[in-house]
């Protein structure tokens, strides 16, 4: 990532970005909380991307560099956190759940930028709790390095619905099958079925932001129906994509 911006404390605000807006590389010497209150952020350092609907948040651990990039309107609100305030501890960016109270806390916090009243102090000290007790969640898209899985991930990239097998894949990038199903695992640490999921719920949501319906999300992603998709959208955000605009 060229030109990487180093601001020292992390921007706690909210702001609103248009779809296909970027936010360039930079890092701070801050935790960091991303969340989108409508709208999809996609998060990206060197290592991959995240992505978050307003059901989760992302966190980015000081120091990471990292662009944010949205998909539809974006309503982002980012919440710095100094490195001796740390509720989770966690050294690589990593998606949470977002309940109901954890949500308002965000937005309240976010409201006022770096407001240190005892009031906000307080909010924040329940904000942190609510963080320690907010389940980890695998929307995490991992960057490949090894050139014959990146040309693999690239063909996938390009056409999230490309229906082939690991086998013809694998013929295609001129490596063998188990060698494929070896450098997923070890690489992504995922399967090749896992990761191409993960794929697919990403286009998915940068769709649904764009407003896409759903039949047709289904058909450019690659399910072999809308009722497929829509069970495996279903599990991975606790909701269905139908219900998608209702909740933004």
């Amino acid at each position: 990532m060229p030109d990487i911006r180093h601001t020292p404390r992390a921007s706690t605000l909210t702001r609103s970005m248009t779809g296909g807006e970027i936010i360039d590389a930079h890092r701070h010497d801050d935790h960091q909380i991303v969340y989108a209150g409508s709208g999809v952020v996609a998060v990206t350092t060197d290592r991959g991307t995240w992505f978050a609907p307003r059901t989760r948040a992302i966190w980015i651990p000081a120091g990471t560099v990292h662009t944010h990039q949205a998909h539809g309107h974006l309503d982002l609100h980012l919440l710095g956190l100094p490195v001796s305030d740390s509720p989770l501890g966690l050294s690589s960016p990593t998606a949470l759940t977002v309940g109901p109270l954890l949500r308002e806390l965000i937005v309240v916090c976010t409201r006022h930028g770096h407001d240190d009243s005892p009031e906000r102090r307080r909010l924040r000290a329940v904000l942190c709790d609510q963080l320690r007790a907010s389940p980890h969640q695998p929307v995490q898209l991992p960057t490949p390095v090894e050139p014959r899985l990146s040309a693999v991930c690239r063909m996938l990239r390009d056409d999230p619905a490309d229906p082939r097998t690991l086998a013809a894949l694998a013929a295609a990038a001129g490596v063998g099958e188990r060698t494929l199903s070896r450098l997923f695992q070890a690489e992504l640490g995922m399967t090749f079925p896992q990761w191409r999921t993960q794929l697919r719920l990403y286009h998915a949501l940068r769709m649904l932001a764009d407003g896409l319906p759903v039949t047709t999300i289904a058909h450019r992603c690659g399910w072999a129906s809308a009722s497929a998709f829509i069970d495996v959208f279903h599990r991975a955000f606790g909701y269905t994509p139908g219900s998608y605009h209702r909740r933004s």
